[in-house]
């Protein structure tokens, strides 16, 4: 029997047996990071330095492309290591930084999203209070509160998590570390705070979904009395990313969470985490910049700049 003091390490789960696996998942995770830093890259670079681009909508994206960023780094680059290297391991300080990094990254995700869909409800169903209800000042507080709750509810979850004494080892469950599987090596009677906080973020989360679904209710219905076809093509094409975004973000999510137990398999359970965790990231600024002919336009004449530059 080991507890948490006596444990310097986790070994996370190996995302393949074979060594020519190995080196291929490593090579498809190195693709997928690098087109989530070249895609999210180009869009913090491009709202921050297209002054055009300096509107409510454009600054939540830059944040929701920082949290995307963040996630991506706090995950895959270990992965990465562990199977060019054919190794499991991580330091019990490394666990509690990706934890940490992990929860704050997607919480602030979630929370922004929450943001996203306020702004996305202003500008098509109260547009004449648009300037007033989404000021700078307005937004800036807006995003500090979405990474605030979201650095707090990581704090709380990491210091919580490991402050349990742990009985069953030190395996790993997932490719990263991750609160569910770090509770099933606790001891079984020593959890309850836990799954007490992870109520009151579920609680939280439910909040945060029933305003999203609300306020697009509130939206499909405004957009709909648009007398112009073009202005209900042009209002949908605004709001479309973002509930695409949103929809991959909470299915992916509450799949990997709250599937039931007949429909878990390694390989699944796998393949759902590296959805939720890594593709997702990835996507979203695809999503985004394939149905906002403003962005492209931006990113096309910062590609092009910067190449007559040089």
């Amino acid at each position: 029997m080991s507890n948490s003091s006596s444990i310097s390490h986790f070994l996370l789960l190996a995302l393949a047996d074979t060594r020519q696996l190995q080196l291929l998942h490593f090579c498809l995770l190195l693709g997928i990071s690098l087109a989530a830093l070249l895609g999210n890259g180009l869009i913090i670079s491009t709202v921050a330095c297209s002054h055009h681009l300096h509107t409510p909508m454009f600054f939540f994206l830059l944040n929701l492309a920082l949290s995307d960023l963040g996630s991506i780094c706090t995950t895959v680059p270990k992965a990465m290591h562990n199977s060019l290297w054919d190794t499991r391991n991580i330091s019990y300080t490394g666990c509690t930084a990706q934890l940490f990094f992990f929860l704050f990254f997607l919480s602030a995700e979630f929370y922004l999203l929450t943001v996203m869909c306020y702004d996305r409800y202003v500008s098509i169903c109260k547009p004449l209070h648009y300037g007033t209800l989404l000021g700078s000042r307005a937004c800036a507080h807006m995003a500090a509160a979405a990474w605030a709750s979201a650095f707090l509810n990581a704090l709380l979850h990491t210091a919580n998590t490991f402050s349990l004494p742990l009985c069953h080892g030190n395996a790993l469950g997932q490719f990263f570390c991750e609160v569910p599987h770090i509770i099933k090596l606790s001891c079984s009677h020593s959890n309850l705070r836990e799954i007490g906080l992870i109520l009151v973020s579920l609680c939280l989360a439910f909040g945060c979904f029933v305003f999203i679904v609300f306020s697009y209710m509130l939206i499909f219905r405004a957009v709909l009395r648009i007398p112009s076809e073009q202005g209900r093509q042009k209002a949908f094409s605004t709001c479309l990313p973002h509930l695409v975004v949103v929809s991959l973000f909470i299915s992916t999510g509450t799949f990997a969470h709250l599937k039931p137990p007949s429909m878990s398999s390694p390989s699944l359970d796998l393949s759902v985490s590296v959805l939720y965790s890594v593709v997702t990231p990835a996507l979203n600024p695809l999503i985004y910049s394939l149905r906002n002919q403003e962005l492209k336009a931006a990113v096309w004449r910062l590609m092009t700049g910067c190449f007559h530059k040089h």
